[in-house]
């Protein structure tokens, strides 16, 4: 058993220090890692972002984060993932990690993601540059997911986990304007996670939604914005499957 810690949209800022870090330091007693789903500080900034890594470092357990739109607002990204990375946070966009959790490998793929909406109310590849490009960021977000997942496969890990911060489905945004739907989420994230396949699937974002979703083919999806799950962290356990001692 697995037990995966996470929280999103904790939106850090100068007067966040030691908000959540002792929540934080039970996870010892309760998780065998966190991951962090997006929008961790406020407006994106280097000032914000060592806010949160002071909130997270030297923590007992593996902290593995993607950033949110609210973390790309500064326009400084990469500042804020060096700062994390820093503090000794596993910071992925389009690519994954194991963390061996006491001879567990647990897989997490993971990508910011983007809007475009959902089978049936989606955009499309058509017309404008500006909209075939905004589809396409999209695309290429879901199939650098896909590959991470699939890649994570062929390593060997016994239970994975897509990380992302827009929604793979519509279920975990009820409760939010349908008008908003597009810019929460997008089902190419979701088909992404069902043709590479995955244990649990984890995004934050849409902070009016519904914690709990799932994709057509069967994985389970969770909402984990703290406005939603109203705590430090949830925690989801994962079965793993357990090989008979020889003999």
């Amino acid at each position: 058993m697995i037990r995966v810690a996470a929280v999103g949209d904790i939106h850090m800022g100068p007067d966040s220090p030691g908000l959540l870090r002792p929540a934080f330091d039970t996870l010892p007693d309760c998780a065998d890692l966190l991951l962090l789903a997006g929008d961790l500080t406020r407006h994106g900034t280097p000032e914000e972002a060592r806010v949160v890594a002071d909130e997270v470092r030297g923590l007992a357990v593996p902290v593995v984060a993607v950033l949110g739109n609210h973390d790309h607002h500064d326009e400084q990204p990469e500042k804020v993932t060096g700062i994390l990375r820093e503090a000794g946070v596993t910071v992925l966009e389009g690519d994954g990690t194991v963390v061996d959790c006491a001879g567990t490998r647990v897989g997490i793929a993971g990508t910011k993601g983007f809007g475009g909406g959902f089978v049936g109310r989606c955009a499309g590849e058509f017309g404008e540059p500006l909209m075939k490009e905004f589809v396409r960021y999209t695309r290429r977000s879901a199939d650098s997911l896909r590959g991470a997942l699939e890649d994570l496969g062929r390593r060997g890990c016994d239970v994975r986990v897509a990380l992302t911060h827009f929604s793979p489905v519509p279920d975990t945004l009820a409760g939010e304007p349908l008008e908003i739907y597009p810019f929460l989420g997008s089902y190419l994230l979701a088909e992404a996670i069902d043709t590479a396949g995955a244990d649990l699937a984890v995004h934050g974002h849409a902070h009016a939604g519904t914690e709990h979703g799932m994709t057509a083919g069967g994985v389970r999806v969770r909402n984990v914005a703290q406005p939603v799950i109203r705590r430090a962290f949830n925690v989801y356990q994962l079965q793993t499957e357990q090989v008979p001692a020889a003999g």
